[in-house]
């Protein structure tokens, strides 16, 4: 896999649009805490992800790709939370952990690439 710039990488484009769709989601809720917690969770992925790629050794790419990921099961399991107290709607939520999963899986993809 080749590629020229983090902002190449089809995971970071997602990563940044899931970003993108997460503050638009909870752009009406009133839980200051968890709303921070969420963004920044979001955030994280994204960012990870073109912190480790800025690296420039395979290593280190992988210890951010793995900070991406847990940063993503994080914002996850948020997701289940405030589906459960009613901050966000059950289908939206179901949707961004759907998302969630295959930003995952794109990520141990792309660990599992720059391992070999």
């Amino acid at each position: 896999m080749a590629y020229g710039s983090f902002e190449d990488l089809e995971v970071w484009k997602r990563a940044c649009r899931l970003a993108v769709k997460v503050y638009d989601v909870l752009s009406n809720c009133n839980d200051f805490g968890l709303k921070d917690q969420m963004t920044r969770a979001a955030v994280s992925v994204a960012s990870n992800i073109a912190e480790g790629a800025e690296r420039n050794t395979a290593p280190e790419f992988i210890r951010f790709l793995h900070i991406a990921k847990g940063s993503a099961a994080e914002l996850r399991t948020q997701f289940y939370i405030a589906d459960k107290i009613k901050i966000i709607n059950h289908d939206e939520a179901a949707k961004m952990v759907d998302e969630l999963k295959e930003l995952s899986s794109m990520l141990q993809g792309l660990i599992n690439h720059l391992k070999t």
